[in-house]
């Protein structure tokens, strides 16, 4: 498969981008290149190859979820710019019609 002008300007069109004039050939050449060496890897033999779900041999080592007291509710507001003592104050967002 070969990339042609035309394409260009309906992948960018689909993309909503716009590409100069000047850069089309730019971007078809790329586009040709990468056609190309995704054919490369397509003539390779991968009968019996498993599929590489992980790029690490790795396991992550999860903590369990403890609940714990930290800091107090004093203590958590205490620097507030604005606070009632129970919650932080802060300006209203949202608008009911």
């Amino acid at each position: 498969m070969k990339v042609n002008l035309e394409m260009i300007d309906k992948v960018a069109h689909l993309a909503r981008i716009e590409v100069q004039e000047n850069e089309k050939q730019s971007l078809l050449d790329d586009m040709n290149k990468i056609l190309t060496f995704m054919d490369k890897l397509n003539e390779v033999d991968t009968v019996g190859v498993d599929p590489l779900v992980y790029m690490s041999d790795e396991v992550n080592v999860l903590r369990k979820d403890l609940v714990k007291h930290e800091i107090s509710k004093e203590e958590a507001l205490k620097n507030a710019p604005k606070q009632d003592g129970n919650f932080f104050r802060v300006a209203k967002v949202i608008n009911k019609s």
